[in-house]
């Protein structure tokens, strides 16, 4: 199934007091590349993190982030009375020495860091969560690249369909263009009214036919055309193989191009090119 590498997908996932939520973003990219963004208490866990991605996503550059809320935190804050027994000899040492300070409130006493602790939330708890509320998310983010990745593989697949059937009418009508070409050499030596030599003059033939010969150009085009359709209706990723099939296409219809000995050979080879980079805009951000 064709995948595309462009997708968002959020997940939530509450247990207790502790709420934990997953933001994926993928945009296209030629390798895996994953960027984590996570509150300082989760880090540990974020090797697990990039296993499962790397196991359910082969290409892109994805952004991960995580936000921990834990209500509970500051209902089980506790105050460090040593803490704040020393806080309050240094604030009366203050006072003495600057008698017209203001002494600070309640509220920014607690706020002094070691003040007020709280107890530290259930590790196996919090990896539980995340690891719940990501693999929830991996799977929607699936889904969205998996729909946008049919879309992207019609649309290629259309194209396919449009190439095959100007191959077929070419392959048609090439008999009748090499008796053209043929017949049109004949001309030229009639109108200039010169007799040629037989066995000089097949030898002519045969290296004007050889040099204008596409018959492996089509062959190969139409060897590369099954290629792609046959990569995307594929289960495996197919992105960088398509890139590839592009490149030999285009090589051979610019092969075709320059054989070409007729207007409408060079037609078709030019809709082909046309055809060939529709194709690429899609295929980049193919997985």
């Amino acid at each position: 199934m064709t995948h595309s590498m462009t997708g968002f997908a959020r997940s939530s996932v509450t247990t207790g007091s502790v709420t934990i939520t997953v933001e994926l973003r993928s945009v296209n990219n030629r390798f895996l590349d994953v960027y984590i963004r996570c509150p300082d208490s989760l880090r540990q866990f974020e090797h697990g993190w990039r296993k499962k991605i790397s196991d359910r996503v082969h290409r892109g550059k994805l952004e991960l982030q995580i936000k921990l809320d834990d209500k509970a935190s500051f209902g089980m804050a506790d105050i460090d009375l040593a803490a704040l027994s020393g806080l309050m000899r240094q604030l009366d040492q203050i006072s003495k020495n600057i008698p017209d300070s203001t002494p600070p409130d309640t509220l920014s006493l607690l706020s002094v860091p070691g003040v007020l602790s709280s107890s530290p939330a259930d590790e196996l708890l919090l990896e539980q969560c995340a690891s719940q509320a990501l693999d929830e998310a991996l799977s929607t983010l699936a889904l969205a690249r998996q729909e946008e990745g049919k879309k992207m593989a019609s649309v290629v697949l259309s194209r396919v369909v449009t190439m095959s059937e100007l191959l077929e009418e070419l392959k048609k009508d090439l008999p009748a263009l090499k008796e053209h070409q043929h017949q049109r050499l004949l001309d030229r030596l009639a109108q200039i009214g010169v007799e040629p030599d037989t066995k000089r003059l097949e030898e002519e033939l045969v290296y004007s036919a050889q040099k204008a010969d596409v018959d492996e150009e089509l062959d190969r085009l139409e060897a590369h055309l099954e290629a792609v359709a046959k990569a995307l209706r594929g289960s495996a990723p197919c992105g960088r193989r398509l890139d590839f099939l592009m490149q030999e296409l285009n090589r051979e219809a610019n092969t075709l191009s320059s054989k070409a000995t007729s207007l409408s050979t060079t037609e078709i080879a030019v809709e082909f090119k046309v055809l060939i980079e529709q194709m690429r805009e899609q295929i980049q951000n193919i997985e």
